[in-house]
């Protein structure tokens, strides 16, 4: 199993398959399959039977997962991807921009 270094929450650039390019906002990291959804990323068509909750059925476009390997961090202070370091400060091991530095 990889490292994880991405957290829901983060914002991230994809930086392969279809979206390559694109950025989006992680919405939740499945470590043990070393997959994250992200908003807006990976957008598929699911074809719902009518329930409670879509009492119509029909066709729903929602977010699949993607893989860890195809998403890189944006990096606060220059908005362009980045790899992520860690060091501790203070006592406390927090995540760096490797590009600027700064304290994700």
């Amino acid at each position: 199993m990889a490292k994880i270094y991405i957290k829901k929450g983060d914002t991230v650039y994809v930086n392969a398959g279809n979206d390559k390019g694109k950025t989006g906002k992680v919405l939740s990291v499945s470590p043990e399959k070393s997959r994250a959804i992200v908003e807006g990323i990976n957008v598929v068509s699911r074809h719902t039977k009518p329930n409670s909750k879509q009492p119509q059925g029909g066709i729903i476009k929602q977010e699949a997962p993607v893989h860890i390997s195809n998403l890189q961090l944006i990096d606060p202070k220059s908005q362009k991807p980045t790899r992520i370091g860690h060091r501790i400060e203070n006592g406390k091991k927090v995540r760096y921009a490797k590009k600027s530095g700064e304290v994700i």
